[in-house]
């Protein structure tokens, strides 16, 4: 087999067998530098996959709203006359978004939104007897509103059933007024509208709040009890890229000329929160990956001053430099390669063990960490081309040398 070799290949493979303990040590060296790479890269996505599911799905990324009244102040009737120092914000009422089915058409042209939903909410009460609870009631398309909020997914009781008589409530709703499927409650706004709805379904967003406050209802129903007739309150919008929610509604605010709110923005400690993660992962990658192609080159110095003899008796014998630089590339190339191989299996080890140790107390996973084939080919590559780089300063101080001082020693 050493026949259909090239010099430059058996040459190397038999430098990194005669330093067997060396070459042991730093693939081992880079095969754990790996799987912490591939392991904190999978522990990474899957706990921002995590938040993400938790966060956005029960919420849309962008939300267009009608601009908030500013207020204005009185000016004076005559010259000389002083201005009111102190003007009162008017209140903010549920007000439609002017000609949203022109808005709601644009944006389903745009190639960086996915789906397009109008939406009406409001304030309101539910009312059981003698007791009541404040809700958020918001009026859906059911068709185009679960594109963006999955919540035929979150039903934990009853059906996704929307008619003008339905409405759907969260599970610590259900709790605090003590009601069940097919009971009736009674809904008000302060707009004057009341009217009684069945639950139809019970559903659980995973957020308290949310389980506590929203109450689901068709469309038109929060359109006449929120005295909006033929109007929405607001857009929402699902784009391919959450990450670049706020770019995108920057673009859509200047635009429309509406108010553009997207989820980074509502909860921006969160976003704040992940972008560290991200910078702190990303730091720590790097430098795994410094520390390993500083091991590589410092093994490959040692082997080029052990073999200087060789390196000498292979340039008097007619071997070109570049002959010798192949050959130290090709044994930083391997020892890369080969430890990247051993790294990812024992990544993929770690995220098994992983799947099976971190569980939740009702023995649920944590969250779920997938092997992706990309990360392991990507961590080959990169580790193929670390050892590659690491390996050039001392290929070139072997093709350097000369013969006759290099077999002296």
């Amino acid at each position: 087999m050493n026949d259909l070799l090239p010099f430059e290949w058996i040459a190397a493979i038999r430098f990194l067998r005669e330093g067997r303990l060396q070459s042991l040590f730093i693939v081992s060296g880079v095969a754990i530098g790996v799987a912490v790479i591939v392991f904190m890269s999978a522990l990474l996505s899957g706990m921002q996959v995590n938040i993400f599911k938790r966060v956005l799905t029960s919420q849309p990324h962008i939300t267009l709203e009608r601009p908030k009244e500013a207020a204005r102040p009185q000016r004076a009737d005559e010259p000389g006359e002083a201005v009111l120092a102190t003007v009162q914000k008017p209140s903010q009422r549920v007000s439609t978004v002017d000609q949203w089915r022109k808005v709601r058409d644009d944006m389903r042209r745009r190639p960086d939104v996915l789906a397009v939903s109008p939406t009406v909410a409001g304030p309101a009460f539910v009312i059981r007897g003698d007791g009541s609870q404040a809700i958020s009631l918001i009026g859906i398309d059911p068709e185009e509103y679960v594109k963006i909020v999955p919540i035929p997914e979150k039903i934990v009781a009853g059906t996704f059933r929307m008619t003008n008589s339905d409405m759907l409530v969260g599970t610590q709703l259900a709790e605090d007024l003590g009601v069940q499927l097919g009971d009736k409650l009674r809904v008000a706004t302060a707009a004057g509208g009341s009217l009684t709805l069945t639950i139809a379904g019970v559903f659980d967003m995973g957020s308290r709040g949310v389980n506590q406050r929203n109450v689901y209802v068709l469309l038109t129903t929060a359109q006449n009890l929120l005295q909006l007739i033929g109007g929405v309150s607001s857009i929402d919008l699902t784009v391919p890229d959450p990450m670049q929610a706020e770019v995108v509604a920057r673009s859509i605010a200047n635009e429309t000329g509406l108010d553009a709110l997207s989820w980074i923005a509502n909860n921006n400690q969160l976003f704040v929160a992940l972008s560290a993660q991200t910078f702190t992962s990303e730091m720590i990658r790097f430098f795994v990956g410094l520390s390993v192609a500083a091991g590589i080159a410092s093994v490959l110095v040692v082997s080029v001053v052990q073999r200087s003899k060789e390196v000498g008796i292979l340039r008097a014998m007619g071997g070109s430099r570049g002959q010798l630089l192949r050959v130290f590339l090709i044994q930083g190339a391997v020892v890369g390669l080969l430890g990247s191989i051993i790294g990812s299996a024992i990544a993929a080890g770690l995220i098994a063990a992983w799947r099976e140790i971190a569980r939740n107390p009702d023995g649920t996973a944590m969250f779920p960490l997938t092997i992706d084939p990309q990360l392991f080919a990507w961590a080959a590559l990169i580790a193929t081309l670390t050892g590659l780089l690491a390996a050039v300063t001392p290929a070139i101080r072997a093709a350097h040398l000369e013969p006759v001082a290099a077999i002296r020693g």
